[in-house]
């Protein structure tokens, strides 16, 4: 394993052409940490063995289980025993979060109901953010600049918290939750103000990842992948921005276009900001 805890050296046979070459490649590494919430074990979490401080925070905070740092009052992570220890004030979530084995896939089992619930709780985003096409096209060609794990491995994701001017957190994980996770930690841990910022993705756009950004505060988000149907349905319900398919100078607007400064020969800035208010949501 690398000093960083991101990387395994293993030996492989490569073949090119049907000529076989003995060669070293690297590996992505991916471990199991068990979460415990006021000394009772909570989740199970399978990630990247890295930025466990953010990524234990981020998903308490993401899962309405945190809600200020002040009641955070304890984290603690034993790499060795794979435990992460957070004491925290309990919260009336907690009482009714069922115990769960998380993966590093794609997906964590939840059913679509547990996310019209996350949303119901979440107050809209009414930031009015604006940003032009060429800032989210530079800031994912810094987002895919940054992610050194996934040029060395191709077996992560990455996940960016961005102003208008950069990037300012760059996170990545074989989980693409737990990247999301890792970048909500480290905002939630410095009490940064997010209704000027962005939230960037490498993958999908889920209705999970719709109520994390949601949660987080930031009122545009941003993926090289697609959205899914019922993303879309919650992030109009939450005053979301999503752009999905941003690559290069190229990106689709599926919801809240009023954030996008579109080029001149679409209708005058003075008619665009005519369109519903965030808080109404247009698809």
């Amino acid at each position: 394993m690398t000093e960083d805890g991101a990387l395994v050296p293993r030996g492989v046979i490569r073949i090119t052409e049907g000529r076989e070459e003995r060669t070293g490649d690297v590996v992505v590494d991916e471990a199991p940490f068990t979460l415990y919430l006021n000394g009772r074990e909570f989740v199970t979490l399978v990630c990247l063995p890295r930025d466990l401080e953010e990524l234990a925070v981020g998903f308490l905070y993401t899962e309405g289980l945190l809600r200020r740092k002040k009641d955070l009052s304890g984290l603690e992570v034993d790499r060795a025993r794979g435990i992460i220890s957070v004491n925290a004030t309990p919260s009336e979530a907690e009482q009714s979060f069922l115990r769960r084995y998380v993966t590093s896939c794609c997906g964590r089992g939840r059913a679509a109901f547990y996310f019209v619930n996350d949303a119901r709780n979440l107050e809209p985003v009414t930031a009015p953010l604006e940003i032009d096409p060429s800032t989210v096209g530079a800031l994912m060609a810094e987002l895919e600049q940054g992610a050194r794990t996934f040029h060395l491995t191709g077996g992560v994701h990455a996940a960016a918290l961005a102003a208008p001017v950069g990037i300012v957190y760059l996170y990545e994980d074989v989980g693409r939750h737990n990247a999301v996770d890792k970048v909500c930690g480290r905002t939630f841990l410095e009490e940064l103000d997010t209704r000027d910022k962005l939230l960037l993705l490498s993958g999908r756009v889920t209705a999970e990842m719709v109520v994390k950004a949601a949660r987080l505060g930031v009122p545009v988000l941003v993926s090289r992948a697609a959205p899914t149907n019922l993303a879309l349905e919650l992030a109009v319900s939450l005053g979301l921005t999503v752009v999905g398919f941003a690559r290069g100078n190229r990106m689709n607007v599926y919801t809240y276009p009023v954030r996008v400064r579109l080029p001149a020969k679409t209708p005058p800035a003075a008619q665009r900001r005519a369109s519903p208010p965030p808080s109404v949501g247009t698809q």
